[in-house]
């Protein structure tokens, strides 16, 4: 997207002066050329994989693999213990550790066993998102008082 078009965005309902030296339009050209032409669709992994630690399992399923593998039926039941939720459904579960597969985050090996094994752990990938899922986790503890504040201020 050109500078001209950009202005002509921000223009619509705002003043008009100062618009030819606005910083919004310098940020917002290399945002766009950040995101390529085209914006990445709806299946790329930039706005997948950021959606799938948005939903309510995925992030908890990382962190507990984190700490090892599991069978299914164990990480059903961990989950059930750990959440504030009443726990995960079998199909959610399944769900997301297919999400999580097919991202290349989680590994699955069968056991072909009486009666058959399947264990779920994660792969190197996977450890890395774990890894900087812990570092926003952590920003998010480390500022959950101002965000209270926030939270405070807009009620009021």
């Amino acid at each position: 997207m050109r500078d001209d078009k950009i202005r002509r965005l921000l223009r619509v309902g705002e003043a008009k002066s100062g618009m030819e030296d606005d910083p919004r339009v310098a940020a917002l050209s290399r945002l766009v050329r950040a995101m390529g032409d085209p914006p990445p669709d709806r299946e790329a992994p930039v706005r997948e994989v950021i959606a799938r630690l948005g939903d309510n399992w995925s992030p908890l399923i990382l962190k507990i693999l984190s700490t090892g593998a599991y069978r299914h039926t164990t990480l059903k039941r961990v989950i059930g213990e750990v959440s504030a939720e009443a726990g995960i459904s079998q199909r959610m579960l399944t769900l997301r550790l297919r999400a999580l597969e097919r991202d290349g985050f989680v590994a699955r090996e069968f056991h072909d066993t009486v009666p058959p094994r399947v264990i779920y752990s994660l792969t190197p990938l996977g450890a890395g998102l774990a890894d900087e899922l812990d570092r926003l986790l952590g920003w998010v503890e480390r500022n959950s008082k101002e965000i209270e504040r926030a939270r405070l201020a807009f009620r009021d």
